[in-house]
């Protein structure tokens, strides 16, 4: 016999398989003599009362085997004679893509500006070392893209679920763990999520695909208003329609579809700064437990959102148990982002605290830039007027923090006040910390913004707003500052047939699932336009 039920239970018996069985059994009135198998369908902590709870929703098979296969794989055809499309980018958006492209019975070829998964990690640790940054080999540029090495959190705002549950599928199909199937907020881990790219890599060459690394894509070849093909700063050339999948910080990209004449446009995006804790303190606020998390909960999660002065105040991406890490792209720009492993066992847990700007918003921001650090004066009518705003902000804290990768910070508590922190508390940032007046240099319609929405955020979670937080700069990657322009029913770009802006860097996603979500989408809509010419 089959049924699905619902139950609520302590932490310590979710985890136990023994004891959860014999809850089950018991909910259910069942005989020690019958047997019983069961597969946990969807996992959700309950932390809003002073006692936790493990919300499950579970399938039970009594007296009948359970199912083996917990989900039907992709079978990838051979399409090694089939017709080229071009993926230019091997992010998530660019990835999946190129298997959608597979299933479809397209060959992908996947050009990368950046090295293979294992090579970019000897990029990634120089920054830290060394303090230099590689402009092709970085957190944004790589296979993998900006998701590789910064957390791995599967979970999305966007409502087509059923797509959605594909795309996770597919991450299991690769070497991901099943509990992403069930979790509410499914999570891979920053040390498992290479692995998983490189067997993605290998089934689009063995299915007849390719993928080249060190192709930084420069030009479009166009013939009767359809792009035909595109050339690499190398001198090659490779025919075919494109999925433009660069990702959320190819500046150079942008300004050359901007010079070339192709339709974008200025699109608002979050601004703030990385706000760590010690661990041990989030999981006594969230678990409303001075102990902390104990043996059976895992780290803890936070979400917080407030409205200050007409705009969102907000956590952006938390990495419970995990570590802040230099995501700059390029030289004389500074960038913190977050990522956790998968056991996220660090003794820090940090977020983005961000504040919404949008594209109206850029002339009193630039002003101050302009005012206080002499960057460049851009016109607000300018497409790419939010993409030089992130320039600013970054240069801006480059300089602050001594021209090196070391990031500006101050403690939560004097940023509140508005003083310079004479310490600072041991951060898990890796080319170190440097104390600076944040609430003095960076704009004050950030900043103002953030010092109300912590001190909001320290009354609704007592504890939250600490001296023993750090406020790191700047948080500037949180989205794509432009948005590449296509037909909504085409997906194609109204400037240039046979070219397909896709995922997070062409401003129609906002991070792994999405920008994979909108990366089958694109392979989908290349097919209807082959089909049709």
């Amino acid at each position: 016999m089959q049924k699905s039920i619902q139950i609520s239970i302590r932490p310590e018996v979710a985890a136990q398989p023994s004891l959860l069985r014999r809850t089950i059994a018991d909910e259910i009135g069942i005989s020690p003599a019958q047997t019983l198998e069961y597969r946990v369908r969807r996992r959700s902590i309950d932390a809003r009362q002073r006692h936790i709870l493990v919300n499950l929703s579970i399938d039970l098979y009594i007296d009948e085997p359970m199912p083996t296969q917990e989900f039907e794989p992709v079978v990838y055809p051979d399409v090694s004679s089939a017709p080229q499309v071009i993926v230019v980018g091997a992010g998530p958006g660019g990835l999946y893509a190129a298997l959608r492209l597979v299933e479809l019975g397209l060959r992908p070829l996947v050009l990368e500006r950046g090295k293979d998964v294992h090579e970019r990690r000897k990029d990634i640790a120089r920054i830290s070392r060394e303090h230099i940054v590689d402009g092709e080999s970085n957190y944004s540029f790589g296979e993998g893209g900006a998701g590789a090495y910064s957390d791995g959190k599967l979970y999305t705002r966007s409502k087509k679920r059923g797509n959605i549950e594909k795309i996770l599928r597919v991450f299991c199909q690769f070497g991901a763990d099943t509990r992403i199937l069930t979790d509410a907020h499914p999570h891979i881990g920053t040390d498992k999520l290479p692995g998983i790219i490189e067997r993605m890599r290998n089934q689009i060459i063995q299915s007849g695909g390719n993928v080249l690394f060190g192709r930084r894509v420069t030009q479009l070849l166009t013939e009767n208003g359809r792009v035909c093909g595109v050339v690499t700063a190398n001198g090659e050339s490779f025919d075919g329609p494109v999925i433009l999948a660069t990702g959320h910080s190819a500046r150079d990209v942008y300004s050359y579809l901007a010079d070339s004449g192709i339709l974008v446009e200025s699109k608002g995006l979050a601004i703030g700064v990385r706000l760590e804790h010690p661990s041990a303190l989030i999981d006594a606020i969230q678990y409303h437990n001075p102990k902390g998390r104990g043996p059976y909960l895992p780290a803890a999660e936070y979400n917080y959102v407030t409205q200050v002065n007409g705009r969102g105040v907000y956590s952006f991406c938390m990495c419970p148990g995990g570590f802040v890490v230099p995501a700059a792209s390029g030289p004389e720009q500074v960038v913190v982002n977050g990522m956790s492993p998968s056991n996220r066992g660090s003794a820090w847990s940090n977020s983005g605290m961000v504040v919404e700007t949008r594209p109206e918003d850029f002339t009193i921001i630039q002003r101050q830039l302009v005012t206080e650090h002499s960057v460049k004066d851009v016109s607000p009518q300018d497409p790419l007027c939010m993409m030089h705003l992130q320039v600013a902000i970054e240069q801006a804290t480059w300089i602050q923090g001594g021209k090196r990768q070391t990031a500006p910070a101050q403690r939560m508590t004097d940023f509140v006040s508005g003083r310079l922190s004479r310490d600072l508390p041991q951060t898990s940032y890796s080319p170190g910390v440097i104390a600076s007046p944040l609430h003095f240099w960076l704009p004050k319609f950030l900043t103002s913004r953030l010092q109300e929405g912590f001190k909001s955020f320290g009354h609704r979670s007592r504890g939250f707003l600490s001296q023993e937080a750090v406020v790191i700069a700047t948080e500037t990657r949180t989205s794509s500052p432009v948005r590449i322009v296509r037909d909504g029913e085409t997906l194609q770009s109204p400037s240039l047939h046979g070219l397909f802006p896709c995922g997070e860097g062409a401003g129609y996603a906002g991070g792994i699932v999405s920008s994979a979500v909108d990366g089958e989408r694109c392979a989908e809509a290349v097919c209807r336009y082959l089909d049709a010419n």
